[in-house]
Formats: structure tokens, C-alpha cells, sequence
């Protein structure tokens, strides 16, 4: 079901230390997380932490060290326990499940991956993937059918015998989210999984990632401390300091409107080209005419907006291309239909192109790129000034 919840995080609070209720009552009355334990020696990891993750979209959490995203993910399958607020997974508190329960939930619903791959080096490649069914006692030929399905998702077919010591570290962490997916659990958690691995390879694992969440539509819920990767993974992105959420939003919309000026100090070396598209940066034509408009109207609508190109469309406002000053003023004077004159050959983009990939198109095209929806009709333009302007 669209926008379905399916873990709820409500004012969830953590702290480490003995005299909590002291630091409880700093907290309340505006003390930072260092003054609270320079005081009272207890550790804020969390302060009033609530957001929502819906079913099947990837929800990253970014922030810097100590700001509280790893102990935020260990409490949705409970390894960290809130000192308050609650936690739901599909509406059912976690913190009233069994012990039974508990680990049900953590071998069949929610499974996590781990930065430092978490893999068993006196076992193979299948023999890694296939642990958790092991554990389950699902039968051999089962639970090897079942890995080697997923060794080859992550893209490591020909692989499933070769032991842990022989792979790189990219293909470590293949094994590792071939493990998670092995259990066919509806939640991922993801701690940094890329963080040691070298950018070309942490390219393609995030690559990697978004294709197989695209194909399997499983929930992912991401910790990372590059903005980069949260704004190219994130379907919404929450950002974190010092134990507190400072805001949750989609990359588009935190690129165009930070909270404060912390996020927007955070998120100043993002890469918007990659985060923001055609809908950010489009504009109204100021000239548009229709293909039956006589020459003569043309150029008045030309001189009126101050302009030497129209966009011309047809009476359903399909574009059918770009009209200059010079060739209207041809058509009328040979008393010619200015749909002689239209040039067809235009770029056009759609709503949801993002700006990196309408970088060359900008540099190539001889108008404004226009924008059209899927029936072709013209939406709006965007001119090289926009694109330059954004970055």
C-alpha cells in the first residue's frame, strides 16, 4: 500500500550513564549534549528522536560521528534499548515483543548489514549467504538454491565456492547484503555498509543497492556521513546532530530549503546537479505561439515579449519546435505558413530530468531546453543560465 508505515519512531530518548534524571531535566531546560555530561557524566546518544519510514522507499540517516545515527539503527531491532519513547514495527511495539518474538523479528523481518561486512572467514561464499537459512533449518538444497539466487542478484554468479579470505572488499559487502537478502526480510539496515570501500567500488555497490531496492521494493533504512550518498540513495533523508533529528525531507527539497544553517552548511558540498532536476529550475516561455498563427502575429508576439525565438505548439500544446524573429519576418514577406519555418530539431527533457543529465544538452542546444510531459506537451523551459545558476 502507498505511503504505508512501517516502522514508527516516537520520542525516543538514550542515554548511558547513572544520573539520567538529572541529565533528563538539563536537557529539558535547553542544555546541550557536552554541558549535560560535563555535569552529570552521562552520554546523550538520543534526545527525543521521532520520524517514520514507509513501506519500500530507502530512508537514509546522515550525520557526523557521535551524532546518534548508529544508535538510532540498533534500537529498530532492538540491540540498543530506548531509555524512553517507543518504536513500532508494523504497528506493533518492539519493546513489548517476546523473546520469541524478538528473534523472529531480527532473523525474518529485519535484517541488518554491517560496515565491516560481519562474514564468516572459515567459510565460503555460499556457505556465508546461506548461514541465516542454516540457522533456521531450512534444508540444504533449499537454502543453497536460495543463496546462489542471491549471489547472483549482487552480481557474484560463478563465485558461491570461493572462500571469504580470496575476495575484495567490494565483494565482501555483496556477500554481506546477499546474506540480508537471503532471508527475504522486509526491513534492510544498513551502518555505513560503503564507508571503508574505495570510491569506484562504493559506486558500484550503491549502484548495486538502488537496483536490487528497485527490483525487490524492500525497505532500507541507511546510515551514512556523506551527504553525496545519502542525497543519490535516499528516497527521504534525515539529518542528525548531537542525538537530535534537525530535519527529514527529500534531497530535493533539503537542497532547496535547509532547515538551518547547520544543514545548510552540511549539505553545501553536495553535489545539487545530482540531487535537483528539470522542475527546480524551469520557467514559463515568455514567447510560445501556435503553428496556425500568421506571420505577422508571429512577430508582433516576438516584439511584445522582447524576444527572438518562439516556441510553437499545436492546439492540444504538443511542441512542434522554435520559430525565430528572422524566419517569421521570412514567412510573411513570402506570404508563407510559418510551419514552414519551425526548426524541429530540438532537445527536450521531462519534469524528473535531473540537471547533471541536461549539463551537455545545455552546452549543445541552440534555445532554452524545453520541457514536456509524456504526450509531448510543453511544461515549462530551462535556460543555460538556470542550469549554471544551480550549480
Amino acid at each position: 500500500m502507498k505511503d504505508e508505515v512501517i516502522i514508527k519512531v516516537e520520542n525516543v530518548t538514550k542515554l548511558y550513564g547513572i544520573n539520567k534524571s538529572e541529565a533528563i531535566k538539563l536537557m529539558k531546560e535547553g542544555a546541550d549534549k557536552d554541558t549535560v555530561y560535563k555535569k552529570t557524566g552521562v552520554t546523550v546518544a538520543l534526545w527525543d528522536v521521532s520520524f517514520e519510514v514507509k513501506k519500500g522507499e530507502v530512508f537514509v540517516i546522515i550525520g557526523l560521528s557521535g551524532s546518534g545515527k548508529s544508535t538510532i539503527i540498533r534500537c529498530l531491532n532492538k540491540l540498543n534499548r530506548p531509555t524512553s519513547g517507543k518504536i513500532y514495527f508494523q504497528n506493533n511495539d518492539i519493546d513489548q515483543l517476546s523473546k520469541k518474538e524478538l528473534l523472529d523479528l531480527r532473523r525474518n523481518k529485519i535484517s541488518m548489514v554491517f560496515q565491516n561486512f560481519g562474514l564468516m572467514s572459515h567459510r565460503t561464499v555460499m556457505e556465508n549467504v546461506a548461514y541465516g537459512l542454516e540457522v533456521k533449518k531450512v534444508s540444504k538444497e533449499e537454502r543453497e538454491k536460495k543463496a546462489k539466487e542471491m549471489i547472483s542478484l549482487v552480481g557474484l554468479e560463478g563465485w558461491e565456492h570461493q572462500p571469504i579470505s580470496s575476495l575484495s572488499g567490494g565483494m565482501k559487502q555483496r556477500v554481506g547484503l546477499a546474506r540480508a537478502l537471503a532471508n527475504d526480510p522486509e526491513v534492510l539496515l544498513m551502518d555505513e555498509p560503503f564507508s571503508a570501500l574505495d570510491p569506484l567500488v562504493k559506486r558500484d555497490m550503491q549502484f548495486e543497492l538502488l537496483s536490487i531496492q528497485r527490483k525487490l521494493q524492500k525497505t532500507v533504512v541507511f546510515i551514512t556521513h556523506d551527504i553525496n550518498e545519502a542525497f543519490k540513495l535516499g528516497d527521504t533523508v534525515a539529518i542528525m546532530r548531537d542525538g537530535r533529528i534537525i530535519q527529514i525531507d527529500t534531497p530535493q527539497d533539503m537542497a532547496l530549503n535547509p532547515a538551518d544553517e547547520y544543514v545548510a552548511k552540511f549539505i553545501d558540498g553536495a553535489d545539487k546537479s545530482k540531487v535537483l532536476s528539470a522542475k527546480h529550475v524551469m520557467i514559463t516561455p515568455r514567447c510560445m505561439v501556435r503553428e496556425k498563427d500568421a506571420p505577422i502575429h508571429v512577430i508582433e508576439e516576438l516584439s511584445r515579449n522582447d524576444v527572438s525565438t518562439a516556441y510553437v505548439v499545436d492546439d492540444s500544446m504538443k511542441l512542434l519546435g522554435v520559430i525565430s524573429i528572422d524566419n517569421a519576418i521570412r514567412a510573411r514577406k513570402e506570404n508563407i505558413p510559418i510551419s514552414d519555418f519551425i526548426d524541429r530539431d530540438i532537445y527536450t527533457i521531462r519534469r524528473d530530468t535531473l540537471i547533471v543529465d541536461m549539463l551537455q544538452l545545455t552546452a549543445k542546444s541552440k534555445y532554452p531546453i524545453a520541457v514536456v510531459d509524456e504526450k509531448n506537451r510543453l511544461k515549462g523551459i530551462v535556460s543555460k543560465s538556470a542550469v549554471l545558476s544551480s550549480l
